[in-house]
């Protein structure tokens, strides 16, 4: 078991610089163009596959680092650069994700290679869970899959909402109902091959922020996969559904349906550190413009409302990373988050996130509130940082009934 350091080793050092780098010159350059237009921008994902960050082989490698510290380190080098063609390079990787958590062999084979394509021909691929009432409730979840056992096939209906990738996706994953009894314990995932009829692009959302990801609805009218496409297998399913019935019927059944949540605590470390990506970048901007902005014949930062406002920036920056490798860490480890260490990480991360770029904006006084510097930009995406992967709100539930045990609601 790796301990818990916060020094970087030589290989995760060389890694960290190699993405700066790639942030610093590629994206940076590419991101107000991106972020005006409201488009996926694929040539950037084409420099990333080029270059091996846009590819299973990298992400696995950092996913598995013994540390924990490589998805965070990685993902707050890519979001320093921007974060809106960041979510685009890394949007795939949910879908991924959720193909490795539950797919078998033979279908991580097939279909994860797919969603990437390479590097002359980038694939992205979606994964599709949130509904238009089924956001932080999971449990309200409407999209069913009814098999249909004469063709071995599964039949998908419903819309699903705040999907990056939704529609243009090589590939989705789509988070489904098949026992509307068992609640969230009743869903599966399925994977939606590429031309499937059925399957169709809702809505595409105009953005705050993030513009440069597209984020659309997923629209599924009679959507029939083969039976294959289960993630997991249908005897697998059942097994794990009746486990389910004997839960829910058992005493205590409610308190292990709820503590079965806490695996989705191990992503929101990566949500995390992506917002700390961009307070980062942020408070830089900050600084090095209060150095050279002279008002009254001195440079601003010599005056303590505005050096004492960079001190707080850079110690939340700070708080929030400690607090994100923790959680990485205690993940990669196996430590229980018995304190709800994910949802903490997650949640006081994209709060600073939120407050450093709005910080930053005030520094730069009227050039702050205008697109000739980047902070404009950067406090607009921060502010899906406390949306996305679990609301702030849903995150203080969180750690409130991991600390009382009680069902606060």
């Amino acid at each position: 078991m790796a301990e818990f350091t916060l020094d970087l080793n030589d290989d995760q050092k060389q890694i960290r610089d190699w993405l700066h780098g790639f942030a610093a010159d590629v994206i940076r350059p590419a991101a107000a163009e991106w972020d005006e237009r409201e488009e996926t921008p694929w040539p950037v994902i084409q420099e990333a596959a080029k270059v091996g960050i846009y590819s299973l082989d990298f992400y696995a490698q950092q996913f598995f680092d013994p540390t924990g510290l490589g998805i965070p380190m990685a993902m707050e080098e890519l979001f320093w650069g921007d974060a809106g063609i960041a979510l685009s390079i890394v949007g795939t990787g949910l879908a991924a994700v959720g193909v490795l958590a539950n797919g078998t062999e033979e279908q991580i084979g097939t279909w994860i290679p797919q969603m990437y394509g390479d590097a002359d021909e980038v694939k992205v691929a979606a994964f599709c869970s949130s509904e238009p009432d089924a956001g932080s409730d999971v449990g309200a979840m409407r999209t069913r899959a009814v098999y249909d056992g004469a063709k071995d096939e599964w039949v998908l209906n419903g819309t699903k909402t705040w999907a990056t990738n939704g529609g243009i996706a090589n590939v989705h994953v789509v988070v489904a109902v098949v026992d509307s009894e068992l609640g969230s314990k009743g869903h599966a995932s399925f994977i939606v091959p590429p031309g499937t009829p059925g399957l169709s692009q809702g809505q595409k959302f105009r953005k705050h922020g993030i513009r440069a990801s597209h984020t659309a609805e997923v629209v599924l009218e009679d959507v029939r996969i083969p039976g294959h496409c289960l993630l997991g297998g249908k005897e697998k399913l059942d097994e794990r559904l009746a486990r389910a019935r004997e839960r829910a019927e058992a005493p205590g059944g409610e308190r292990l349906k709820n503590a079965a949540m806490a695996t989705f605590e191990a992503s929101r470390p990566a949500v995390g550190a992506m917002a700390v990506g961009t307070a980062r970048a942020a408070y830089e901007v900050a600084l090095d413009y209060a150095k050279t902005r002279s008002q009254f014949g001195r440079p601003i930062i010599d005056n303590q409302g505005i050096a004492f406002q960079l001190a707080d920036m850079r110690t939340r920056i700070d708080a929030s990373r400690l607090l994100v490798w923790r959680a990485s860490w205690m993940a990669t480890t196996g430590k229980p988050f018995t304190s709800a260490e994910g949802s903490m990480s997650k949640l006081y991360a994209s709060e600073t996130a939120k407050q450093v770029t709005a910080q930053a904006v005030q520094i730069l006084g009227g050039n702050g509130f205008t697109r000739e510097y980047p902070v404009e930009r950067m406090h607009r995406d921060a502010a899906i940082y406390t949306i996305f992967e679990g609301t702030s709100e849903i995150q203080r539930l969180v750690i409130a009934r991991t600390l009382s045990g009680m069902p606060i609601r």
